[in-house]
């Protein structure tokens, strides 16, 4: 455990020196965040604010990752091929969402790739994933509260496994509205991943758990409100991916929803009202969709928003590890 939150100490400082420059760029090349202009009128000053801060995140989790294990990597071990899987989902869908994001900054209708274009990348990637925990690191169980043994679920864990990635990635790009709130949600995610990962010893996994939420926090020391910096689609989809992945190479998939309460809450807000919309012919079920700028237009500020949703989200991460020991 010291390892592993010395690695968050390193890549929080690195991702910390790397914000700065990463800004600069962001400015120089003109990628800043298109808002929506039926969303809260109180963000239309964000317009213009640099995304793509998912980099912040991602290149120093993969240099530091990679470096540390390009022996295990090299040699083909069962650590290299384990800890190659999440780094390949952070990558993959990192760039996944930057092409969306570059998309949505150059295109003058500020549109980025056709949603079934993207869903459909997301799902082929996805699957490829679940092809390598399932026959390259022999992953097809999950572990039930109570239930001392887990239980083997032979190739159905293939569709369930593609499932849950999709469903993360896209739970936390929906939860990436107000600054901070998507990456307190993630940092508090993975840490409780880290320790349930710890007590299954599972160390490898602590490690990289805990060099992503070291630079989450590093990203959050710009996000915080009122942000300087967005993730977008780079980091929301990449690190939404790569919780789905931990959550399964953990074996405790099961306690996603409960361990990231707050991206299920949102995405379930927004089938509600998609639902109810079709349904009634055109009535809302809440003011706005996703849950946030339901509060929001309800008069909370955005801070208030942010601030008790990671409240929800601290105890969700506490219960999360507890039903993990049971």
């Amino acid at each position: 455990m010291a390892y592993s939150l010395t690695l968050g100490s390193i890549s929080f400082l690195l991702a910390v020196v790397w914000g700065g420059p990463l800004i600069y760029l962001l400015k120089r090349y003109r990628i800043g965040k298109q808002i929506r202009i039926d969303g809260p009128q109180s963000h239309q000053v964000k317009m213009g604010t640099p995304t793509m801060g998912g980099l912040m995140i991602i290149i120093p989790v993969f240099l530091i990752t990679a470096g540390l294990n390009i022996a295990n990597l090299l040699g083909r071990t069962l650590i290299g091929q384990s800890i190659l899987v999440p780094l390949a989902v952070l990558v993959s869908y990192g760039l996944l969402g930057a092409i969306d994001d570059l998309k949505v900054v150059r295109s003058p209708e500020g549109l980025g790739l056709p949603a079934r274009v993207e869903f459909a990348v997301q799902i082929g990637i996805a699957l490829l994933i679940a092809l390598a925990l399932h026959y390259g690191l022999d992953l097809r169980s999950v572990a039930l509260p109570t239930v001392l043994q887990k239980i083997d679920m032979g190739l159905g864990y293939l569709p369930v496994a593609a499932f849950i990635i999709v469903a993360s990635c896209n739970a936390v790009n929906l939860t990436d509205g107000l600054d901070g709130l998507a990456g307190m949600n993630l940092a508090l995610a993975f840490v409780a991943y880290g320790v349930i990962a710890y007590l299954q010893g599972q160390i490898y996994l602590v490690s990289f758990c805990f060099t992503l939420v070291g630079a989450v926090m590093a990203f959050l020391w710009y996000n915080a409100y009122p942000a300087d910096l967005f993730m977008g689609g780079t980091g929301s989809l990449s690190l939404g991916a790569t919780l789905g992945v931990v959550a399964l190479m953990t074996g405790q998939w099961l306690l996603l929803p409960v361990v990231a309460l707050v991206p299920v809450v949102e995405v379930v807000s927004v089938v509600l009202q998609v639902t109810w919309f079709k349904a009634t012919h055109g009535r809302r079920l809440f003011k706005m969709a996703p849950l946030h700028h339901h509060f929001e237009l309800l008069g909370w500020s955005e801070p208030q928003v942010t601030q008790r949703l990671w409240l929800l989200a601290i105890w969700s991460a506490m219960l999360g590890i507890a039903l993990a020991l049971v």
